[in-house]
Parts: C-alpha cells; sequence; structure tokens
C-alpha cells in the first residue's frame, strides 16, 4: 500500500490543522497509525486507530487534544490536531500495519510496515 500524507503548514499555538492520509488500496485491512519526528530527535508515536475504528491510542502529550479516525470508504485516516503548541512542530507521518487483528492498535513504529513521506507542522509562539 501506497500511503501519501498532506495538509500540514504553519500556524500558530492554539490553532487546529487536520492531517489526511490518503492510501492506495482498500484501508480496513490495515491498523494505522501517525508518527511525528522533530528535528534531531527520534520518530516518536502520536495516534493510532484499529481497523475497524473503534479503538485508538493516543501519546500522553496529545491525549484530549489529536483525534484520530479514520474512512475506510476513501481509504483515508486523519488527525485532527487542536490547541496546537510549539512542541507539536514536526514532520508528521502517516503509516500502516498489516496482520492485525479486529481491534488491536499499534504503537510502536517497527510494527508498521509501511510509511508514506511527511507533512511538516510548524508552530509558531
Amino acid at each position: 500500500v501506497q500511503l501519501q500524507a498532506y495538509g500540514g503548514g504553519l500556524v500558530q499555538a492554539g490553532d487546529s490543522l487536520r492531517l489526511s492520509c490518503a492510501a492506495s488500496e482498500r484501508t480496513s485491512r490495515y491498523v494505522m497509525g501517525w508518527f511525528r519526528q522533530a528535528p534531531g530527535k527520534e520518530r516518536e508515536f502520536v495516534a493510532a486507530i484499529s481497523r475497524g475504528g473503534g479503538v485508538t491510542n493516543y501519546a500522553d502529550s496529545v491525549k484530549g487534544r489529536f483525534t484520530i479516525s479514520r474512512d475506510n470508504a476513501k481509504n483515508t485516516v486523519y488527525l485532527q490536531m487542536d490547541s496546537l503548541k510549539p512542541e507539536d512542530t514536526a514532520d508528521y507521518y502517516c503509516a500502516a500495519a498489516d496482520r492485525a487483528v479486529m481491534g488491536e492498535v499499534k504503537t510502536t513504529r517497527f510494527a508498521y510496515e509501511y510509511w508514506g513521506q511527511g507533512t511538516q507542522v510548524t508552530v509558531s509562539s
């Protein structure tokens, strides 16, 4: 599967952004996740959603501010980011994990086989 992430940009602290990740094939077989990587730092988990969308998981740093969702009919996954902070500045990547059972989510980057290119998010103070 090929993934295309888009929707990043330059915003001010407190603003919102919605990232989208379009897949080249049916997404219902994949757990989907969002990760981010700031300059000089390792790529870190942000959020994940199960195949059917019923189970989600978030990093503590974004819990209550970010919402992951998916529309399997459109083969697209979203990351709604509210109350953005300067420390959210990073390149954001979407990823897909195969061989997952219904209701499962994956939070480690090594569990994901497929990655899109990053979309840059910059939050100014």
